[in-house]
């Protein structure tokens, strides 16, 4: 049986292994930070099925990566999406009166939003390049994490309030929009 190549990342805030394969074919295996690296082998084997499909997928779909963005460029689209974020944040949350820190836009490499413990929210400036129904997803579902800092059934709950459509969103924010693309 052919093992794909992959990368190893040890992770403080991991609970658990996990297995990604990027929009690119790239493997990861994600390891919490007490689990000996040997372990990513033995997974990777265990998960062999799923790594093939996901693999198979990736050269159906191979898109080319989205093309590097100068940096006044990237002024233009942080200033796009930090007033899309206050704009929509300021509309949804008369739905849910949620308090929450500030809006920040960042260049993450890895992710579309997040939310501290602080409540303070982070968007990708990416999002203001997205599909609006996308980019209202993104900015709902970090929202709600100001409530429930999980991926709970309350929380998925709380998103579908405003976002009942939420599932094939992430799903269509997965498979064509993958963040790893626009590195």
């Amino acid at each position: 049986m052919h093992m794909p190549p992959y990368t190893i990342r040890k992770s403080r805030r991991a609970r658990h292994m996990r297995l990604a394969v990027h929009s690119d074919g790239a493997v990861i295996v994600t390891l919490p930070w007490y689990v000996p690296s040997r372990m990513a082998e033995r997974f990777v084997h265990a998960h062999h099925a799923w790594l093939s499909s996901k693999l198979a997928t990736c050269k159906k779909q191979q898109q080319p990566p989205m093309p590097k963005h100068t940096s006044s460029e990237i002024r233009t689209y942080t200033k796009a999406a930090r007033d899309l974020a206050a704009e929509r944040i300021a509309q949804v949350n008369q739905h849910y009166q949620l308090p929450f820190g500030r809006i920040a836009i960042r260049n993450q490499r890895t992710r579309w939003g997040s939310c501290s413990k602080k409540k303070n929210i982070n968007f990708n400036y990416r999002i203001a390049l997205l599909p609006a129904e996308l980019a209202d997803y993104i900015i709902v579902h970090e929202l709600c994490h100001t409530k429930e800092f999980n991926h709970s059934t309350k929380f998925w709950a709380l998103v579908a309030e405003t976002v009942p459509e939420y599932k094939i969103l992430r799903k269509r924010l997965r498979e064509e929009h993958s963040v790893y693309s626009m590195m």
